[in-house]
């Protein structure tokens, strides 16, 4: 039996799926069908309107499954360090209409059932220890909407083993003047030249582990972007944020508001920013140009700390350098980056007791501990259906890091199989390799996972 806050959920996701349908035959009519139905010429003058309306649907049908591994001496071991064994099922329906020339709405809504024996070790760490935080370790663990200015997350069911959500991820409205682009709603954008890090990237970025990079998470904004003559386009945003305390929006403590001036000097293109980002300010400049064959990139910002508690501000700075090649007639393509974290500690213990460090790893835009990393990834194309990666995240300090072989496999034109393994190093003391939680006698590290993913496009 399946119970029925599942089917009602289900029955949502397939109820949009068929408006969304219903949608793109009312506004793409099949002008034979017309015919045949014999439909009078006043009838095709009063649906005139639909000439100039059109519609777009796709979706995407997502199952993941995963198997890690705790570490003795983890804060697993509170609990136990067996083989966990976890999975999640995601659908994702994605609807665009356009509205003659002058702009389009985008629609995505996604639905996501996640559970295992990672979600019950992390609820019984949190009835022994309430204050226990999960930081991001659950695999399907819904997103909240806490901070943002439309609450479209719903958990529809949730057990110790198991959650059921379902969420507008895109809703935005996006207007096309002749002047420039105007977008309002749910939606994402993406600043800045970095691959793995990326310190231009303030208001949603995706953390340098992520290799699913399909879909970035929406925030609510608008977005204004315009040529300014020959000389290069002005963009700016602003992200309104709710206090999670009072749900109150706040202009000065909570939200964002940022501009970006994209410019050329001959072949090198060059970014300016300036943002306030909750209660602090940033500026920014960023270049991307060539050497030879190769592509470089680089960024860097200067965080002016309103509160500071260690120090004033802080720098962060990216620089990357990425190039395509062919050897034995296969097709390889690299990259090589190097990200600075001003903010970041010596001793990966240390940050636990900072809090503008814990304050941004919670906002989610800051995901490491350490000061310097050097990154990079390789890719080969064994066959034009089949890739293979191997990405390495390493802490410079430690050294320690995170290797992260996988594979793609298109097995059909709509389908994907993705397989692989997060497998991390270091010694004890270190930031990927484990270090003591404070206070206690444990270590917080991340387990060595391994994980399949089938996807389904339509």
């Amino acid at each position: 039996m399946i119970p029925s806050r599942i089917k009602n959920t289900l029955a949502r996701a397939f109820a949009l799926a068929a408006v969304s349908c219903v949608f793109h035959m009312a506004f793409n009519p099949d002008p034979t069908f017309a015919e045949a139905d014999g439909a009078s010429e006043e009838t095709q003058t009063e649906s005139a309107w639909h000439e100039h309306v059109e519609s777009e649907f796709s979706g995407r049908v997502r199952i993941r499954a995963r198997v890690s591994w705790p570490e003795d001496g983890s804060f697993f071991e509170i609990v136990d360090t067996d083989t966990n064994g976890d999975a999640n099922a995601e659908i994702r329906l994605m609807s665009k209409l356009y509205f003659d020339n002058w702009g389009y709405l985008d629609t995505q809504y996604e639905a996501i059932i996640a559970g295992g024996e990672t979600r019950q070790k992390f609820e019984e760490l949190k009835r022994r220890f309430p204050g226990f935080a999960r930081g991001g370790f659950l695999p399907g663990e819904p997103l909240e909407d806490d901070r943002r200015l439309l609450d479209m997350t719903k958990i529809v069911s949730e057990t110790d083993t198991r959650v059921m959500s379902h969420r507008i991820d895109r809703l935005a409205l996006t207007l096309l003047p002749e002047w420039g682009t105007v977008r309002v709603g749910r939606q994402v954008i993406t600043w800045g030249n970095g691959f793995l890090f990326n310190p231009m990237d303030l208001f949603n970025p995706f953390a340098p582990t992520d290799i699913e990079r399909d879909y970035k998470i929406g925030d609510d904004m608008a977005t204004i972007q315009f040529p300014v003559g020959d000389a290069g386009d002005l963009e700016f945003l602003y992200v309104p944020r709710r206090d999670p305390d009072d749900h109150d929006v706040e202009w000065d403590s909570e939200s964002s508001y940022a501009g970006k001036y994209h410019f050329a000097v001959g072949t090198t293109e060059l970014d300016l920013l300036a943002a306030r980002h909750f209660e602090d300010f940033v500026v920014g400049v960023g270049a991307a140009g060539y050497l030879w064959d190769a592509v470089w990139r680089s960024d860097a910002t200067w965080t002016f700390l309103d509160d500071g508690q260690r120090r004033d501000g802080y720098l962060s700075f990216v620089a990357n350098m990425d190039y395509s090649w062919v050897w034995r007639e296969k097709n390889y393509y690299g990259f090589v980056e190097f990200y600075y974290n001003g903010l970041g500690e010596n001793d990966p213990a240390d940050a636990f007791t900072n809090p503008d460090v814990i304050e941004r790893i919670e906002r989610g835009e800051l995901f490491t501990l350490g000061h310097a990393y050097l990154t990079g990834t390789v890719q080969v194309e064994l066959h034009p259906l089949f890739n293979t990666f191997v990405t390495v995240i390493n802490n410079l300090n430690d050294p320690s890091g995170i290797i992260q072989p996988r594979a793609n496999w298109d097995f059909r034109e709509d389908a994907q199989l993705t397989f692989g393994f997060n497998v991390a190093y270091g010694e004890d003391g270190t930031e990927f390799g484990g270090f003591d939680i404070p206070g206690t006698d444990l270590l917080t590290t991340a387990p060595d996972t391994a994980f399949i993913w089938l996807t389904y496009y339509f």
